[in-house]
């Protein structure tokens, strides 16, 4: 099922215009992945719009026909370890779990590529959980696994 992505429209926006709008689908996106549901989500307002204000952060929210599907979050800058590199981290991406599987995730992610690409990015870093591996979708897309990052919790 492929046509529903021909009508996919890719969006960058300011954090501080769609940040009141993504909080909903942020919420079910949480609920979804936590691996420590415990600490409750709260994100920091103020640290994505200095994050933004300073031209760090970059907002792609995914929508079909005018409804907000998704969206996908990354930090631009020079790498510490390349300072000739500029580079992307993906903070947060999510798709509707009704329009997984259809091409559409693959498209929010190329289409991303594409604007990092069009920036002079060099690195785009991609975060996947384990429990949610859509690391094959990544592959397909010419990534490859290159770390792997360990937790461990020093409260309890």
């Amino acid at each position: 099922m492929t046509a529903p992505a021909l009508c996919l429209t890719v969006t960058r926006r300011a954090v501080r215009d769609v940040w009141d709008d993504l909080q909903p689908m942020l919420a079910e996106h949480w609920v979804e992945i936590a691996h420590y549901d415990d600490i409750p989500l709260n994100p920091d307002r103020a640290r994505y719009e200095a994050l933004d204000d300073a031209g760090l952060l970059r907002v792609f929210v995914a929508d079909i026909g005018g409804d907000c599907i998704g969206y996908a979050v990354y930090v631009v800058q020079r790498n510490a370890h390349y300072a000739d590199s500029l580079q992307a981290v993906q903070d947060v991406l999510y798709l509707d779990p009704a329009f997984r599987n259809a091409g559409i995730g693959r498209a929010l992610i190329d289409e991303c590529d594409k604007r990092l690409r069009a920036e002079g990015v060099q690195v785009v870093y991609q975060h996947v959980k384990l429990a949610h591996d859509f690391g094959p979708l990544l592959a397909s897309l010419g990534y490859e696994p290159i770390e792997t990052i360990h937790a461990r919790r020093l409260d309890r």
